[in-house]
């Protein structure tokens, strides 16, 4: 056994310091960023060394600490329902999830080279510890869009002028105009009248 842990402890600190490595190397974000930037981080571009080595630390990440989605689902459980049904569930509940985090660990351990999207999701138990753990789809590769060049700038929206409302027009007022027109009919007829 002492042998085992001799070689086995090194052999872990090496790995997640080559899998740290080229994260760090990658593209630096904003400190400002919000959390929900970094969660979209994988659909942003990153080189094939930063995909792997990113992927190699969710495997070690998920083979280490799949063994806190006991207490995890446990804490959960009981907050959601009550105490005896949150351990006794939550304790099921957190050993398959541990399984499934294992075996995605393994999974992606095995399958290093392949630039894939993680798995699990939350990609780390730590991330959203409220939030039940789900598997998507395995295998899906990390690909992103390269942002067009300047050769192929994009279109750009075109620009709507604004909505100009009229004023609502005055009611012309024909009564004066009308009395005028009347009045001089009735002349008109009056001193027909009395021309006779």
């Amino acid at each position: 056994m002492c042998k085992f842990s001799r070689f086995f402890a090194p052999l872990l600190c090496a790995g997640l310091f080559a899998a740290y490595a080229p994260i760090t190397q990658a593209e630096t974000y904003d400190n400002t960023a919000t959390v929900a930037l970094m969660q979209t981080k994988q659909s942003q571009c990153r080189s094939y060394g930063g995909k792997v080595g990113n992927k190699a630390l969710n495997a070690f990440a998920n083979l280490t600490a799949g063994v806190l989605e006991i207490p995890k689902n446990i804490i959960n459980t009981t907050n959601q329902s009550n105490i005896v049904y949150g351990v006794v569930g939550g304790l099921f509940k957190g050993l398959i999830h541990t399984g499934g985090r294992i075996g995605v660990g393994i999974a992606d351990l095995v399958t290093i080279p392949l630039p894939t999207k993680p798995i699990a999701q939350p990609i780390y138990i730590w991330e959203d510890f409220d939030v039940d753990t789900a598997y998507g789809p395995v295998f899906r590769l990390d690909t992103c869009q390269e942002e067009p060049s300047a050769a192929q700038a994009p279109i750009p929206e075109p620009v709507l002028a604004p909505v100009v409302i009229a004023p609502k027009p005055e009611p012309i007022d024909n009564a004066k105009q009308y009395r005028q027109e009347i009045n001089q009919k009735l002349d008109v007829m009056f001193k027909k009248e009395m021309m006779k």
